[in-house]
């Protein structure tokens, strides 16, 4: 009996080499100051000699995501760069050496108060009280009026445009509560498409796109990877997932730690249950394939029969998932943390993750044949030892 079971597995058992993974997608999620992560990872794909072909983000991620679209391949990591430093929250005063996670309390205080030159600043209207009227296009306690400016100065639209990479970014119709995705290869993108993906309530306004107010669309699907499953016609892919979000985490036992995990579990997203529902779904599909396969050739000709096996699918799609780690004294601020050092230390540990998962090439080797959608988390557990 094991004997057959063995032989049954050994033939649903195919080799993927590095061919086989067709296109390359970067995935980036929101999260604020987190975002200087996904600009690690990016740096080490570019110098392993990996472009993506395809990004799609939301929120920070969308911001990234139009840094990398928005250059030619060689100046990317220095836009990246230039970008992220100009974030940054330095304190008039460092305090590192007498207290340790001081400096990190300024930086947060400064943003909060004054805001970041280049993202946004204060709106005071927004606090004469909370019935006034601000207008539709100016409701939030921030503008983002300087991130336009940014993104103007950082990004070539037209170069976006050319869809190499294409390009796609999530934004949440504010009247009907739908998730919107502006993809480059089917409509012109612009710098209001970027800025409405970040448009986070209360703290930003909503973006107006032809008549229609968007918000972040991290509201609704902060790890937007079904646009790539929803894709048409389906390619075979090796998926960059880059989480900021923790998705695990610890029981709470203090307030400080209800109030970091809350925001873990609300924005990490439902990315796990995404995956496991791809997973039946593609496996659903090569069935039908095999199934097809079986039939005599003249039932398989028959309109009927292709009917049915139209709904097959043979591709398969390997998903990387990384995950920024979680910093000393790290509360549920984290996103607001401008300071260099939490820039830095993000940056860096993006960068040694992704190096780690590319020296092991997890999807390379054997795989089930029925498994359209191959999730490797090992390679992250490991990578974040």
């Amino acid at each position: 009996m094991t004997e057959a079971r063995d032989s049954v597995s050994s033939r649903r058992l195919v080799s993927a080499g590095a061919s086989d993974t067709g296109q390359v997608v970067l995935v980036l999620q929101g999260g604020g100051a987190l975002g200087s992560y996904q600009a690690g990872v990016y740096e080490a794909l570019h110098e392993a000699g990996i472009e993506p072909d395809w990004i799609v983000g939301t929120s920070i991620g969308a911001i990234n995501a139009s840094l990398i679209a928005g250059n030619s391949p060689q100046n990317r990591t220095t836009r990246l760069r230039a970008f992220w430093k100009k974030m940054e929250q330095n304190p008039v005063w460092s305090f590192r050496d007498i207290y340790p996670g001081f400096n990190e309390k300024l930086s947060y205080w400064s943003t909060v108060t004054n805001g970041i030159p280049g993202f946004f600043r204060p709106s005071p209207l927004a606090h004469a009280g909370d019935s006034y009227v601000l207008g539709a296009d100016n409701a939030g306690y921030y503008s983002t009026a300087p991130l336009e400016k940014t993104l103007a100065e950082f990004v070539d639209f037209d170069l976006v445009n050319q869809c190499s990479p294409r390009l796609t970014v999530g934004a949440a119709h504010l009247r009907t509560s739908e998730m919107r995705y502006f993809d480059s290869r089917d409509t012109r993108l612009g710098v209001k498409h970027i800025m409405a993906s970040g448009a986070l309530p209360p703290a930003f306004p909503a973006i107006r796109i032809d008549g229609e107010l968007y918000w972040d669309g991290g509201i609704l699907s902060n790890t937007p990877t079904e646009v790539v499953f929803d894709d048409i016609p389906r390619r075979n892919s090796l998926i960059f997932a880059v989480h900021l979000w923790n998705p695990r985490g610890s029981e709470p036992t203090t307030m400080a730690e209800v109030l970091t995990r809350h925001k873990d579990v609300q924005y990490s997203s439902r990315i796990a249950s995404h995956i496991a529902r791809q997973q039946q779904a593609h496996r659903l599909r090569h069935v039908i394939n095999q199934l097809a396969a079986r039939l005599p050739e003249s039932e398989r000709n028959s309109e009927a029969v292709r009917e049915l096996a139209s709904y097959g699918c043979p591709t398969r799609m390997h998903i990387v998932r990384l995950l920024a780690p979680q910093l000393d004294r790290e509360t549920h601020i984290k996103d607001i943390d401008f300071s260099p050092s939490g820039i830095k230390a993000r940056w860096d540990a993006g960068y040694a993750h992704t190096r780690a998962v590319l020296q092991r090439k997890p999807w390379i080797g054997e795989f089930d044949a029925l498994s359209g959608v191959v999730l490797h988390e090992q390679a992250l557990a490991e990578a974040a030892e």
